[in-house]
């Protein structure tokens, strides 16, 4: 693999949903087999690794956020040998694995969660999870209250699908087993992990009610400064692996501060940058959230991470055409202007892979795909839709599976149809098609990814702001690299530069049109 020191620091990582991504089974859903034949496609792009959702064992109840055996692949996927082989090959392209783990909670099919409803009130199989003989006002995160009633009269705590117990922290078996599944993929030469909802692990003692107005800084159910115990112990298992294993965690806690606290050097080496992939197209918002990030990570010496759309919120060529451009709630009444978005999405490529740290891809950003919003209700799997009774149109909008080629669905996705459907006007953005057309999103990134390879300003380090008029954005970068951004309504006059390397629409009698990035040489190469 090479023995770059912290990779981690500047890397391009791009997220896989198995599930969307290939399918090399037949079956219409994502799978290793798919996941193997593409990888070709990953290195070429030019990416340094891959994020897998879960591939766990699972009903599937919430796309495997549910596990039900945290050391086996769902045959839905393949199997564990189809794994290990994945890890391998992946490592021949030279590209590192990153793996999610879900440790809140478990599946309800999970043996330890069917021993703690077997076992019965007061047994100690319930002691692993939160029963209870009545319940709290906490709400789940996907609709509805936060707690469940089991035959016998019990409740048991659930942040988000009936389905997903929590899981008790401050019991030794849950800190004992999940270092033991910290180790089994380690074994098999996984480099990192993505922790799911990593703030929420710990809850108060009591559990006692939200009340009315909570304290954001100080919620029952999220961000308890226990966590952090479990974090330093996870940190030292990983650090006793070879080769700069990491974590990334995902962390929706708006204090900068309280953020930064899980970024020390004996937690997590990076966490999810929310607040940037929340802004709106909005210079001033933009800049504000850029520097607040900078402020928050330099002290923890953590690199930033950099992030536009994920398998959780709407697609940001779709955010970025509404007329609220840092609205991530989907509707079906909410129109989009997807030429705007599109425009502004390569704009924003640019911008977030000339920004200092790491920068997170999400599968189809690199196609420019917009969210879904028109998927049959009967063909809806995310539970946020049930949960809610339609009245939130869910997430499956930006899980719709990949359109690789052809002029039909399912675009080389499979030989079938596809878990979710595809657009038909997918067919202007299938790989094969963008790859014949120079420039195209799939150009613009592949081009993108192989200068901030290239390039030595590029990646973890600091910047510096240029002067720039109030709806522009524009930076360096050392040594001789500048990133401008043009917000405004108006074509701009670009820097003092030697070389334009890299434009996200053309110039216009040489200005730098609204809505469009520019990265410069600045001095001799």
């Amino acid at each position: 693999m090479g023995g770059g020191v912290s990779w981690w620091r500047g890397a391009a990582i791009y997220q896989v949903y198995l599930r969307s991504f290939a399918d090399g089974s037949g079956d219409g859903v994502g799978d290793l087999a798919g996941l193997r034949a593409r990888l070709p496609y990953l290195r070429e792009l030019g990416v340094d690794a891959l994020w897998l959702s879960p591939w766990y064992v699972s009903p599937m109840a919430d796309a495997g956020y549910d596990v039900a055996d945290y050391r086996d692949i769902d045959p839905l996927f393949g199997t564990l040998a189809e794994a290990d082989a994945l890890i391998s090959e992946a490592h021949d392209h030279r590209l590192r694995v990153i793996v999610d783990i879900v440790p809140n909670h478990t599946s309800d099919r999970h043996p330890w969660f069917r021993a703690a409803l077997a076992g019965g009130p007061g047994s100690p199989e319930r002691e692993r999870y939160h029963f209870r003989d009545a319940p709290n006002d906490w709400p789940s995160r996907f609709g509805g209250p936060a707690w469940t009633r089991v035959p016998d009269g019990e409740w048991y705590l659930h942040l988000f699908d009936s389905s997903q117990p929590d899981l008790n922290w401050e019991h030794p078996d849950v800190r004992a087993e999940f270092e033991s599944i910290l180790r089994f993929w380690l074994d098999r030469g996984v480099d990192g992990f993505r922790i799911d909802v990593a703030d929420r692990l710990v809850k108060a003692d009591g559990l006692p009610d939200l009340g009315p107005g909570p304290d954001p800084m100080d919620l029952p159910h999220a961000d308890r400064p226990e966590v952090h115990e479990i974090y330093r112990s996870w940190r030292k298992l990983l650090d006793s692996y070879p080769g700069e294993r990491m974590f990334v965690g995902e962390i929706w806690v708006s204090d900068p501060a309280r953020f930064a606290l899980y970024l020390r050097p004996d937690e997590l080496h990076t966490a999810f940058n929310f607040p940037f992939l929340r802004s709106p197209w909005e210079a001033d918002r933009l800049r504000a959230v850029i520097d607040s990030t900078l402020a928050s990570h330099g002290p923890a010496g953590a690199p930033p991470t950099w992030v536009l759309s994920n398998h959780d919120v709407t697609r940001h060529v779709t955010r970025y055409g509404r007329s609220d451009t840092g609205y991530t709630q989907r509707t079906r009444d909410e129109p989009a202007d997807l030429a705007l978005g599109t425009r502004r999405g390569r704009a924003a490529a640019l911008l977030t892979m000339a920004l200092p740290g790491g920068v997170y891809l999400y599968q189809g950003d690199e196609l420019g795909l917009w969210e879904v919003l028109d998927i049959p209700a009967e063909l809806r799997q995310d539970p946020v839709t049930r949960r809610t009774n339609g009245a939130e149109l869910g997430r499956d909008g930006c899980r719709v599976p990949i359109p690789w080629e052809g002029a039909d669905p399912p675009f080389g996705f499979g030989p079938g149809r596809t878990w979710l459907p595809q657009p038909p006007e997918w067919r202007a953005l299938t790989v094969a098609a963008q790859e014949r057309d120079p420039d195209s999103m799939l150009s613009l990134y592949r081009t993108a990814l192989r200068i901030r390879g290239d390039e030595p300003a590029l990646g973890d380090g600091t910047m510096t702001w240029l002067p720039a008029g109030p709806d522009v954005l524009a930076f360096t970068r050392d040594p001789g690299f500048a990133c401008v951004v043009n917000l405004s309504r108006a074509p701009i006059e670009l820097p003092p530069h030697t070389r334009v390397l890299l434009l996200s629409g053309d110039l216009a009698h040489g200005l730098l049109p609204p809505d469009t990035a520019a990265w410069l040489q600045q001095g001799e190469p």
